[in-house]
């Protein structure tokens, strides 16, 4: 029996992610953040010329049993780069990146499977003016990006992915065999992968950094996400540390909330309930059934959130998310 089946993650800069002395170019137009890839992923190499990634990371594999008996295997892909237009008025200037050889370590086996692991990644051709912690305590490079993807294929025909690695910025998405977003990275921490000195903690040195991965939102509320970031009203965007409470239940409020980076843990009536990731709307229950939260948010790490008026987002959307929408788990949540 054959087995095939692959894996993509797309890496891209979502709003309001960077900070300090660099988030200026950003906000001036100079460079920019990107739109959030689409739900399905489709030709990569249109949504690339397009504009529609910085960096992707596609592993494809296979492999033939006989029985539970491993006969043999393979795989390919690798990074496929993304670029970065500089704009200055009317005039713009794109640099190509640059790549890292890909790195793919022989396969794990076993009874009845076998585990293909890839990383890929590079650097973007701008340069990134930074401080280090060591001399020169200055860098003109920019960080190292990439993600470590693994599919294991099974002899009865499943096929599992992961996000192994990633570096700690930008954000990174994870679409599977059928091209659907399934599984991104929870939290981005641009200080952290700003201050990178070099390839050491990077799996092209010694170690990869590990990733908080968190299930994907729902298509209606990444619909409702750019109507929040989109709209007519620009949202508060808060910070909120590990351990932080973004909000009671029984507190009174009449405001959306969507999770632009981090995790963070729900509890109803002591019980906790499954933990939310990046793209998750908060908050709609309170508008819906009297103005009172239902549930207790707490910061699991570090996260942002951007506040916006409940009535940017129709009714009838509210009630769809309330109502579950594919989180038939969570219905009882916010």
């Amino acid at each position: 029996m054959r087995i095939e089946s692959h894996v993509t993650s797309l890496s891209w800069i979502p709003s309001e992610a960077v900070k300090g002395y660099t988030k200026p170019a950003f906000t001036m137009g100079i460079t920019h953040y990107d739109d959030p890839p689409p739900d399905v992923v489709g030709d990569l190499e249109a949504l690339r010329a397009a504009g529609g990634f910085r960096f992707a990371n596609r592993l494809t594999a296979w492999a033939e049993f006989d029985g539970d008996r491993l006969v043999r295997y393979g795989s390919g892909g690798g990074l496929i780069m993304g670029s970065t237009t500089v704009r200055l008025g009317p005039l713009g200037v794109t640099f190509a990146a640059f790549s890292l050889p890909d790195l793919r370590p022989e396969p794990e086996t076993g009874d009845g499977w076998v585990r293909f692991t890839q990383s890929a990644g590079g650097r973007t051709a701008l340069p990134f003016p930074r401080r280090v912690s060591r001399p020169p305590y200055l860098r003109l490079q920019s960080p190292l990006v990439w993600t470590t993807l693994s599919l294991t294929l099974h002899a009865d025909g499943r096929a599992e992915l992961s996000l192994d690695g990633a570096s700690p910025f930008p954000r990174h998405w994870v679409y599977g065999a059928d091209e659907r977003l399934t599984l991104k990275a929870g939290v981005t921490d641009f200080a952290r992968w700003a201050a990178q000195q070099g390839p050491e903690h990077t799996p092209w040195g010694t170690e990869d950094s590990l990733v908080l991965v968190t299930a994907a939102e729902t298509a209606l509320e990444r619909e409702m996400s750019s109507m929040i970031m989109r709209g007519g009203v620009r949202p508060r965007i808060r910070s909120l540390k590990e351990g932080e409470v973004l909000m009671r239940q029984g507190d009174p409020g009449s405001s959306l909330f969507l999770l632009l980076d981090g995790v963070i843990g729900i509890d109803v009536d002591g019980r906790p309930l499954p933990e939310l990731g990046p793209g998750a709307i908060l908050g709609e229950r309170a508008v819906l059934e009297g103005g009172r939260r239902t549930a207790t948010l707490t910061a699991l790490t570090p996260i942002r959130v951007a506040e916006a008026p409940a009535d940017l987002i129709a009714i009838e959307a509210l009630f769809r998310l309330a109502e579950g929408h594919h989180r038939e788990d969570l219905s009882e949540v916010r």
